[in-house]
């Protein structure tokens, strides 16, 4: 199932919902499409749409303000685009920085996504200790951004270019 992005009124991004959430807030005239799927179409017996990729709410939600994206494995792994810190392979794990045992958190500038070959080899030990030096630091995304990137690559690449720009 395709995941569409929603905008509030102001254009700022506020969640994914499934297409046919999305198809049922345009037809119950709650959102307007932004941007469309180029070849897919919904079709009913009295409905044609196209399908929608991006979606704008009619009316502005108030969102509480909230300062940072929660921390959780997979949001590590698509912050990294499922790319290994150490070695760029696909990763399938994700890897503490400062390891647990010597006081290392679960944070978002405390671990990064790493394949199990290298994450096995680095083991209870920093990168410096390990001779592994990270190919990039970890971050911490903003609530937009790591909802963008939730969205995946082929996905993110089809947002309007203002969108995209505004996330990378």
């Amino acid at each position: 199932m395709r995941d569409t992005l929603v905008l509030n009124a102001s254009f700022e991004p506020l969640s994914t919902v499934t297409l046919n959430r999305a198809v049922v807030l345009v037809l119950q005239d709650k959102a307007v499409v932004e941007q469309a799927h180029p070849e897919l179409r919904m079709r009913g017996a009295a409905v044609d749409i196209p399908a929608p990729r991006v979606i704008r709410l009619c009316r502005y939600v108030r969102v509480p303000f909230r300062r940072q994206a929660p921390w959780s494995r997979r949001g590590v792994l698509v912050r990294d685009r499922h790319r290994c810190a150490y070695c760029g392979r696909r990763a399938t794990t994700v890897d503490h920085v400062v390891p647990r045992s010597h006081g290392g958190q679960d944070t978002w500038l405390n671990t990064v996504a790493s394949c199990a070959e290298d994450n096995h080899r680095k083991a209870d030990r920093t990168p410096e200790q390990a001779g592994m030096p990270l190919l990039r630091e970890p971050f911490e995304p903003t609530p937009a951004d790591a909802m963008l990137l939730a969205l995946g690559a082929d996905e993110f690449e089809a947002l309007p270019e203002w969108l995209a720009r505004d996330a990378a």
